[in-house]
């Protein structure tokens, strides 16, 4: 019974953890000094206050004690403003260094034949291997490469019934002979 408490307290995490808080708590204390007994004096003797813990004010025979909360206000942002400037920045620079981040993926479209997703740049699919039209110029027709290929795929598809070239009429096979 023992000896799984002791497996569980001496597992990295919880020791990390415990010495963390210590280290919180007294990185937090050294703060409020900080704070209690220089800045809140230089603060006070540059606004002619002499102390923001003597603060207050009263309503109804009740004190509130703002000054002390300036304090604790003044306490807390220094310790962010130390974790974000000690802590955050310099991990999330680790973590940029050591897993870098990849750009953002090329544009996809899909292959006519199987479907599948390839780059939009790409003359055939990677997948099936079938040609992809590409339309690059402005005319509508695209380049006169992509003519080209689409000739090229045409002829494949119709065979000899289809023209190769400009306006030719297409020779169709007669019937009956």
């Amino acid at each position: 019974m023992l000896s799984g408490f002791k497996n569980f307290l001496l597992r990295g995490n919880v020791v990390d953890m415990a010495v963390g808080i210590v280290i919180g708590v007294a990185f937090g204390a050294l703060i409020s000094a900080l704070v209690k007994d220089l800045l809140t004096p230089l603060i006070a003797a540059i606004i002619r206050a002499p102390n923001f813990a003597n603060l207050s004010f009263t309503i109804n025979n009740s004190r509130f004690l703002y000054g002390d909360f300036i304090n604790a206000l003044i306490s807390f942002l220094l310790i962010a403003l130390a974790v974000y400037f000690f802590v955050v920045l310099p991990m999330n620079a680790l973590i940029a260094r050591f897993y870098p981040q990849k750009g953002a993926a090329a544009p996809t479209t899909s292959c006519p034949e199987c479907l599948s997703d390839i780059p939009r740049s790409a003359r055939r699919c990677k997948f099936c291997g079938q040609p992809v039209a590409v339309p690059t110029a402005s005319d509508g027709h695209g380049s006169p490469a992509l003519q080209r290929m689409r000739r090229r795929v045409a002829r494949r598809a119709f065979g000899a019934n289809f023209p190769s070239r400009g306006n030719q009429t297409v020779r169709t096979p007669r019937r009956g002979a």
